[in-house]
């Protein structure tokens, strides 16, 4: 038996498929959110990295910013249980999670049982979340992926004071016309987010161990910061990303062997 779990964020879809020992066997992720086709490539992406076809699919779970636009699943849950879930598994005994998103920044606490037990989120400016580093990167011309390299060969951080991302983006095209290099403004982009997140982390509490999940926790330079600020180590994984997908996908197992 196969288990479906999609994760509809606002800017990417994401898909995973579990086998009956909860084992991923399929993974698929394309650049596109909720009400467009990201989902369904995302879903095709799984299904074909699995070597399986959809009516293979026993029991499906969609969860994620555009988890009630999507038909064909079974049923839906909200993306921080899924993301605690998810984490619980990769991260056996995990009690903090943090997941930077396309739009949001959210902070978990999550039990011994894997379940979520408390929860803060950033307000609705995009600033601290993965939206500002794509308009920061779009700004020094290369890829999101770039900056964390470009963050590591930084000599001077040259600190983003600004908390909006649109006067952010002013403040950083000056700085670079004013000489600073790419490596140090981008040094001082993903320190703006660390500033941001530990202060939701610092809201709800820390626990340790603490995970890192969502695609801004590939930022391996980002990640070594933020575990500087908080004084814990962070846990991450080449799954994270597909955190809240993976969530979906072992609820929809739990409701299947359930019912």
């Amino acid at each position: 038996m196969y288990f479906l779990g999609i994760d509809i964020g606002s800017t990417a879809s994401k898909a995973v498929i579990i086998n009956d020992d909860k084992k991923i066997i399929g993974k698929g992720i394309f650049e596109a959110g909720a009400g467009t086709n990201g989902p369904n490539n995302a879903e095709q992406y799984a299904m074909k990295d699995a070597g399986i076809s959809a009516d293979q699919i026993t029991f499906a779970c969609a969860t994620g910013y555009g988890r009630h636009l999507l038909a064909g699943a079974n049923f839906e849950v909200s993306e921080l249980s899924c993301h605690a879930k998810g984490a619980s598994h990769l991260f056996p005994g995990v009690r903090t999670v943090i997941d930077i998103g396309g739009q949001d920044a959210k902070v978990l606490k999550v039990g011994e049982d894997g379940n979520l037990q408390n929860f803060v989120m950033n307000d609705k400016c995009a600033a601290g979340t993965g939206r500002f580093l794509d308009v920061m990167a779009r700004v020094f011309g290369c890829k999101v992926s770039d900056l964390s390299d470009l963050d590591k060969q930084s000599k001077k951080m040259a600190q983003i004071s600004s908390t909006c991302t649109v006067f952010a983006e002013s403040e950083v095209i000056s700085k670079l016309s004013s000489g600073c290099s790419i490596p140090d403004v981008a040094a001082g982009a993903d320190q703006s987010v660390v500033e941001r997140t530990a202060g939701l982390v610092r809201r709800l509490g820390t626990v340790d161990p603490i995970a890192m999940t969502g695609g801004v926790s590939l930022n391996s330079a980002l990640v070594d910061r933020l575990s500087k600020k908080l004084g814990h180590p962070i846990l991450t994984s080449s799954l994270s990303q597909y955190n809240g997908a993976y969530g979906a996908s072992l609820y929809a197992f739990e409701r299947f062997h359930r019912k």
